[in-house]
């Protein structure tokens, strides 16, 4: 690893270690997001109303797209998403800042898919303002807002809560960090990192169409509408590119080779084309599957980091292998540095859900502000 990111993965842990500000007074909370995610981080608020951890947190605003909903002496969460339905405030991420007020412990939950909103975590940290998100889009795309967003992190004395971004929530992103703050040194990455891409190849056995899996993945609401977000494998880069970075290699967008599932006359039509053109994909697929088969091998789709070089794609593995395995939406990661040289750390579990995930974000929060 580079002095330069020594410097970088130095200024990260100390971004994301827990602040040190404690007070008595509850956290005041901004929710971004309703849909999914933000309802199920709504719902466990609701749950923990009337406990310890319901103390800590005040909820003060929520918005989505469209409206925007304050209260400085708080609102209930299981009335805010009725509440919000009825507002008469537009939507304004400019209110946000001014709704948590200045002082005290404060807190943005980013639960939308937005780069309007990713764009303004390092506005929000620089001021002093937690920022905790499920988005990959402040962390998985340019190098530049990713040091952006760490040295926001410096100047403001915030923590950026990110470990919904990978693994909906599983310790992949601490366990890097933790790592590396014991002296450890992070050799390699490898990993099953999308759910949908994961049920795919954990349901496909070469017989039944691969498209007709995939349009039951979609219907099933494992993929994207348009399932070539999943099969295109741009997701999957933004998460290699994050834990790529945790683990000291500041690593380009475009430095991630992608080997897309998705053939050129299915990646040219408009989204109103792809269910007809779906077969496109069986013929690629049957031949991938037949020739791992004979070698007693599995397909998976496989993100990976070695020797600063990083990739996403399709690979054919041996059946003992430690990420052959899994079931279901299951994410799995091994983890090669010093310390598991010969036999990686692997950490499996859930990598997509709106519950797991809003866990996810709401143990960021209560970290941020303990």
């Amino acid at each position: 690893m580079s002095a330069a990111a020594d410097v970088l993965q130095t200024q990260a842990q100390q971004a994301l270690a827990p602040h040190p500000y404690r007070s008595a007074a509850p956290a005041r909370v901004a929710l971004l997001g309703t849909g999914t995610v933000g309802g199920a981080v709504l719902a466990r608020l609701q749950a923990w109303q009337g406990s310890p951890l319901g103390e800590r947190l005040a909820l003060v605003h929520v918005a989505n797209s469209r409206r925007a909903l304050a209260d400085g002496a708080g609102l209930a969460p299981e009335r805010a998403a009725a509440a919000l339905a009825e507002a008469s405030q537009a939507s304004s991420l400019d209110s946000v800042a001014l709704a948590l007020g200045d002082g005290g412990a404060r807190v943005v939950i980013d639960a939308t898919a937005s780069s309007a909103v990713a764009e303004r975590h390092a506005q929000w940290l620089a001021q002093g303002i937690h920022v905790v998100t499920a988005c990959k889009i402040g962390q998985g795309t340019s190098l530049a807002r990713w040091r952006a967003i760490r040295g926001a992190c410096a100047v403001g004395g915030s923590g950026y809560g990110d470990s919904a971004t990978v693994g909906a929530g599983l310790p992949l992103l601490r366990s890097l960090r933790e790592l590396q703050a014991g002296g450890d040194r992070i050799r390699a990455i490898a990993g099953v990192l999308s759910g949908s891409l994961a049920w795919l190849f954990n349901h496909y056995d070469g017989m039944r169409p691969f498209s007709s899996l995939v349009r039951q993945a979609r219907d099933a609401g494992y993929t994207e509408p348009d399932p070539r977000d999943d099969l295109s494998g741009e997701d999957v880069r933004r998460k290699l590119l994050i834990l790529a970075r945790a683990s000291g290699v500041a690593l380009e967008a475009g430095e991630v080779e992608v080997a897309s599932l998705v053939p050129p006359e299915l990646a040219i039509l408009s989204r109103d084309g792809v269910d007809a053109a779906l077969p496109a994909l069986d013929a690629p697929l049957r031949e991938r599957y037949a020739a791992a088969y004979k070698s007693g091998e599995r397909l998976r789709f496989i993100a990976r980091l070695q020797d600063g070089a990083a990739r996403v794609g399709l690979e054919s593995l041996p059946a003992d292998h430690p990420l052959a395995g899994g079931a279901g939406t299951d994410n799995k990661v091994a983890i090669w540095s010093d310390r598991y040289r010969e036999q990686p750390l692997v950490i499996q579990g859930p990598g997509a859900g709106a519950e797991v995930t809003a866990a996810g974000l709401l143990d960021d929060v209560l970290r941020l502000v303990s």
